[in-house]
């Protein structure tokens, strides 16, 4: 249910943090919760930190607006702001790709491909398909794209992998 959910969330997030981020994704996690407890839940109509403590959270976003940019090196202001909108627009992301998950499913139809076109494939980190960097739940889902060689059966093809 609603765990399972934030689960999927977080770890959506933290797999585009380490794309983007790199190595140096574990410097943002305050950046990551700051994000997520302040972004809208549908489930609790609100942000969580606004459900929690009753007032919205000042952010460093809204520093500049208030005049305490000039209390704080403006560089780490503006740093800050756009880690956080970076993070913020990736959060959105994940939540609408949840969110439209199951309605694609819905509308899905059978995909066909022909030699030479590319596609991409989804990997499975827990099966031991590809290894990331050892970094399984924050290994891309996807990888590619590849160049279709030949349809074996009715749903597979050969890839030309590297």
């Amino acid at each position: 249910g609603q765990s399972e959910r934030t689960v999927q969330t977080l770890e959506d997030m933290l797999r585009a943090y380490v794309i983007d981020f790199g190595m140096g994704w574990v410097n943002h996690l305050p950046l990551i919760e700051f994000s997520y407890n302040n972004s809208y839940h549908a489930s609790i109509k609100a942000a969580p930190f606004e459900a929690l403590y009753g007032r919205k959270c000042r952010s460093p976003v809204c520093w500049a607006e208030v005049r305490e940019a000039q209390l704080i090196d403006p560089e780490i202001v503006q740093e800050t702001t756009d880690k956080i909108i970076q993070i913020n627009q990736t959060f959105q992301a994940a939540r609408y790709r949840q969110k439209s998950y199951s309605y694609a499913n819905l509308k899905r139809k059978p995909m066909k491909f022909q030699v030479k076109d590319r596609v991409i494939l989804k990997v499975s980190p827990w099966k031991g398909v590809v290894h990331f960097r050892k970094q399984r739940k924050r290994s891309p889902r996807y990888v590619g794209p590849f160049k279709v060689l030949a349809k074996v059966g009715a749903v597979t093809y050969k890839l030309e992998l590297p």
